[in-house]
This record gives structure tokens, C-alpha cells and sequence, in this order.
């Protein structure tokens, strides 16, 4: 009888073979729920809430939030993998499969009477191996606008369909390369996303400058201006109350209305600054002034502001203000007291755009704006969520290439190729952890595995033809055509230099180039002719297809799988004993 038994007789105990099961059986579970969501041709998910709402996504980070996850061992792997989307932005997918494949790996070497600490050693031997064969394969290159351009499109064709993905990628880049300045860290918040229930999703455009969700509040103002100077201010343009209780008394209706034109003339002081301001610097010309207050404009402020021309916007959201100075220029007023020229900002042209009842304000053509927005349209709700999570992972994938400096080649390509090293480091780890490292090896094997059944191929006469072709490459390494495989592979690299290990070069390159055949749907026979290049005299290039994935992320999956996979194998006794269980 457990220990915790004598101490508490209500307690739920499961012991070792029993313990390891359920975590296993959880883990499994979870990976199943994912795994038809993963790569370009992975399925969507539809998750309906109490209260009958919908929505259609195939992001695991979305799924893992929104799903009710009851057993503890899920909600452990699901809260592992959601950490992983907020450090990197990705992965939260392959996480869960790795973690799952892991458990169930080791499941079959327990099952034999292996004891889980000799496995555990093997994953850390082995997770220590794949960061080294991960820091040789990543590919440090300038990040240009092709490269990064590549590397949004991998992430976005993920999780929507290829021709909204393509849309959006040159959307995504553009805005980042639009907010990113030397040196200093890129701050994702200056990209602005904004709604709009209309037209179709791939209407989708980048705004270089800024769409506020409301318009002018008089119906006098002008809804297109041209040229115009930026006032963007943080001054209450309206009557407002005292800060403390007060009262005022006064005798007469003559004393009333002196006090009245008292307070009047404390805010017609403030706007006539204004006035004055858009007469010095307009002068007789055509062009136009504009106003964004944070703060209230009364009534009468806005008929004396309406009547020189000016348009004025009141109560812009706070998070606008910063990014109106970046996208526009000038300064954000909190007084009027230094109100000059040098405080304004430009835009080439500012309108209003009206959508039913909504009021949609466009500020464009901003000279070198340092903060833009992203508008999303879609026919629907439901489009609108998928895209703007899709957009946020898209962001974060650029981000993380140009803070990286590096990107490693995706499409399961990096998996493949990495099991491939484990599997021939493996003999150089001594005793029984070499099972451990076998293990983690065909976990690994589990992302190329899903990602060519999703695409409807055969996967295991996918990994038989992998393994012929894998067996080609290092038969071919010595041949005298082997210098072809280095033109091809790569420029000024020789296969047969006693420096490199069979994975590095031509090995390593010729799985990435199978592996994105097989996530483009490629003919499978036809595609492994062309990378050996014997046939058709044209070799193909990964790097040529363009699929990147981030080198952080992956880095971040090594080492969050292995903790994860390596702390519940360990787990010998699960007890349910909380002081509740003790009650009644």
C-alpha cells in the first residue's frame, strides 16, 4: 500500500507502470488533437464555445488556449507549448507532437524492463548533440528583403491558404523593415492592426502611416484633406470639472454669466492657438490642418475649428498617440504654452472613410513613417481572427530571423537530417543511454513523418526513399561526381574534404530538398531524380525553394521537449491528496 495511503486513506494513488501509462496516454492524446493541423496542408480545427460561438483555426497556440483541457499531464505539455509561442512566436505545434513522439519512443524501451533514467540520459545526450549539429547547419545570411520575405511565407502558409499567405507575407515584411531602426530592438507594437468587416480577405493591405477607428465629430469639417500638418495633442478642449469638491455662488444673473464667459474663455484662448497656428503655417495656401486630441472637444470648439478649415478628431485612443508622432513626425503636446511649427507632423493625404455606421480615419503618405498598419478586411468574423493570428505569428517569425541573424532550412528538413547525425553519434555513447539517443532520433523523425501524411503521400514509402536516398548521397561522397554535389550544395565546399561530417554538407542539403518536395506535394520518384541531378542536369537547392524556418525556435523545441519528455518519464507515483479530498 503507498505510503500516502496511511496517511490519508481517500487519497488517489497511480504507482509506476500505471503512472507512466496515464502520462503517456495524455501525451499521446494531445498529439493526436494536433497533428493533422501541422504544415501547409494540415486541417482546421472548429472549436464551439458554451455559448455556441465558432471559430475555425488551425494554430495550435489558439487551440491550446481555447480547448478545455482537463487531465494534468495535458494541460502541463499544453501550458509548455503556449510558453514556447510566447517566447519565439512558433512551434507550438511541433512541441506537442515532439513531446508526444518522445514519450511514446521511450514507452517501447520501458516496456522491455529499460529503467526511464537510463533513457533520460540518452535525450540529454542527445539534445546536446542536435544543439551542436544545430549551431553547423544554421545558415547565417544578410536579412534582406528576399530572405525574410521567404521566411514569412513559411510561417504564413502554415495557417492560411496560399494565396492569402502570399498576399499578406509582402505585407508583413514591409511593415517591419518600415518600423525597424539601427541598433535599437524592434518593437512590434508600432505595427498597428486594424479591422475592417469588408470586401475579401485578400484585400488585406499595408497602410504606411495610421487608420483610426473613428472620425471627425462635426458634419462642416472636410472628409479629404490633402498636404496636411499633424497637430497631435494630449489638452482638454472642453469645459471640464475641478479636481476637488467646489462650488461656485454668486448673487445675480449678470455674476452667472460672467463667470459662464470666464470658463469659455479659458478653452477659446486654447483654440484660438490653434487658428493661429494653422494661419502662420497654411497661410493662403490649400493645404490642410489637422487636429488629434487624446482629450474631449466641446461643441463650440469644434464650430470655430470647422470654420478655418481645420479637422479635428477628439478622444484618440492613448496607443495612437506614440505611433501618430512616429508615422507623421512632430511632437505630442500636453500644453499649449510652446505651441510653434517645429511641433507639427505631415501626411500626404488624411480621409475619412465611412463602412455603415462605422467611421474609419486614413492618414497616409507619411514621409519615412516609423509606425504603420496592417488592415485586415474579410467578408466575416471568423476570417478576420484567422488572419490577424496569422499575421501576429507572421511578425514574430520576421522578427526573430533578423534579431537571429541566421535561419535553418524547414520543411521537417532540419529534423530529418538531425536524426540522421544522432544516429551515427549514437555508438560513441557508452552502455544502455545509446537507446535513449535512438529514441530521440526517431521522435524527431515524427515532423517530416506528419507533415507528408497530411499532404496525402504514403509516409513510409516516404522514409524508405528517404533512407535510399540518404544511403545514395554517402555512397557518391567519394565518387569523382561527388564535386558535382558540391557545385550543387553549395559553392566552394568540396563533399569529399575530410573536414566536414556526412551531414553537413551535401547529405544535410539533399534531405532539406527531398523534404520540401514533399511539402510542396510534389510527384515524390520524379523530384528525388532532380536533387540527385544525374537525370535532368539540374540540381535544386533548398535555399532556392525559400522555406526558412527560425533558428531560435528550433533551438527553443530542443530544449523545452527534452525537460518536459525527461520530468514526466520520471514521474513514478501520481496521488491526488489535496487537503479537499479530506472534507466529508
Amino acid at each position: 500500500m503507498a505510503a500516502v495511503k496511511t496517511l490519508n486513506p481517500k487519497a488517489e494513488v497511480a504507482r509506476a507502470q500505471a503512472a507512466l501509462a496515464v502520462n503517456i496516454s495524455a501525451a499521446r492524446g494531445l498529439q493526436d488533437v494536433l497533428r493533422t493541423n501541422l504544415g501547409p496542408k494540415g486541417t482546421m480545427k472548429m472549436l464551439v464555445s458554451g455559448a455556441g460561438d465558432i471559430k475555425l483555426t488551425k494554430d495550435g497556440n489558439v487551440l491550446l488556449h481555447e480547448m478545455q483541457i482537463q487531465h494534468p499531464t495535458a494541460s502541463l505539455i499544453a501550458k509548455v507549448a503556449t510558453a514556447q509561442d510566447d517566447i519565439t512566436g512558433d512551434g507550438t505545434t511541433s512541441n506537442v507532437l515532439i513531446i508526444g513522439e518522445l514519450l511514446k519512443q521511450a514507452d517501447l524501451y520501458i516496456s522491455e524492463g529499460l529503467h526511464p533514467r537510463i533513457i533520460t540520459e540518452g535525450f540529454e545526450a542527445a539534445k546536446e548533440k542536435a544543439l551542436q549539429f544545430l549551431e553547423q547547419v544554421k545558415v547565417s545570411k544578410e536579412m534582406d528583403r528576399e530572405t525574410l520575405i521567404d521566411v514569412a511565407r513559411t510561417s504564413l502558409r502554415t495557417k492560411v491558404h496560399a494565396e492569402l499567405a502570399d498576399v499578406l507575407t509582402e505585407a508583413v515584411v514591409d511593415s517591419i523593415l518600415a518600423i525597424k531602426k539601427p541598433d535599437e530592438p524592434i518593437d512590434l507594437f508600432m505595427v498597428e492592426i486594424m479591422e475592417m468587416k469588408h470586401k475579401s480577405e485578400t484585400d488585406t493591405s499595408l497602410i504606411r502611416g495610421l487608420v483610426l477607428d473613428h472620425g471627425a465629430r462635426h458634419p462642416d469639417m472636410k472628409k479629404r484633406v490633402e498636404d496636411a500638418y499633424i497637430l497631435t495633442c494630449n489638452v482638454s478642449l472642453e469645459y471640464e470639472k475641478t479636481e476637488v469638491n467646489s462650488g461656485f455662488f454668486y448673487k445675480s444673473a449678470e455674476e452667472r454669466e460672467k463667470l459662464v464667459k470666464a470658463e469659455r474663455k479659458f478653452i477659446e484662448d486654447r483654440v484660438k492657438k490653434i487658428i493661429e497656428l494653422k494661419k502662420k503655417v497654411c497661410g493662403d495656401s490649400d493645404k490642410g490642418f489637422v487636429v488629434i486630441n487624446q482629450k474631449g472637444i466641446d461643441p463650440f470648439s469644434l464650430d470655430a475649428l470647422a470654420k478655418e478649415g481645420i479637422v479635428a478628431l477628439r478622444r484618440a485612443k492613448r496607443r495612437n498617440m506614440e505611433r501618430l508622432t512616429l508615422a507623421c513626425g512632430g511632437v505630442a503636446l500636453n500644453s499649449f504654452d510652446d505651441l510653434n511649427p517645429d511641433c507639427l507632423g505631415h501626411a500626404g493625404l488624411v480621409y475619412e472613410y465611412t463602412l455603415g455606421e462605422e467611421k474609419f480615419t486614413f492618414i497616409e503618405k507619411c514621409n519615412n513613417p516609423r509606425s504603420v498598419t496592417l488592415l485586415i478586411k474579410g467578408p466575416n468574423k471568423h476570417t478576420l481572427t484567422q488572419i490577424k493570428d496569422a499575421i501576429r505569428d507572421g511578425l514574430r517569425a520576421v522578427k526573430n530571423a533578423i534579431d537571429d541573424g541566421c535561419v535553418v532550412p524547414g520543411a521537417g528538413a532540419v529534423e530529418v537530417a538531425m536524426a540522421e547525425a544522432l544516429i551515427k553519434y549514437k555508438p560513441s555513447v557508452k552502455g544502455r543511454a545509446q537507446l535513449g539517443v535512438q529514441a530521440f532520433a526517431d521522435a524527431l523523425l515524427i515532423i517530416p513523418k506528419v507533415l507528408a501524411q497530411n499532404s496525402g503521400f504514403d509516409l513510409h514509402k516516404i522514409l524508405c526513399c528517404l533512407s535510399i536516398l540518404i544511403f545514395i548521397i554517402c555512397c557518391v561522397r567519394a565518387a569523382p561526381v561527388a564535386q558535382g554535389f558540391s557545385t550543387a550544395f553549395g559553392p566552394g565546399r568540396d563533399p569529399g574534404d575530410p573536414g566536414l561530417s556526412p551531414t553537413s554538407d551535401s547529405l544535410q542539403r539533399a534531405c532539406f530538398s527531398l523534404c520540401l518536395c514533399l511539402c510542396f506535394s510534389l510527384s515524390l520518384f520524379s523530384e528525388i531524380l532532380r536533387i540527385l541531378g544525374y537525370f535532368s542536369g539540374e540540381p535544386m537547392v533548398a535555399a532556392e525553394v525559400g522555406i526558412w524556418d527560425n533558428y531560435c525556435v528550433k533551438k527553443q523545441l530542443l530544449h523545452s521537449c527534452t525537460v518536459i519528455a525527461t520530468n514526466i518519464l520520471l514521474v513514478d507515483e501520481i496521488m491526488r491528496a489535496g487537503m479537499s479530498s479530506l472534507k466529508g
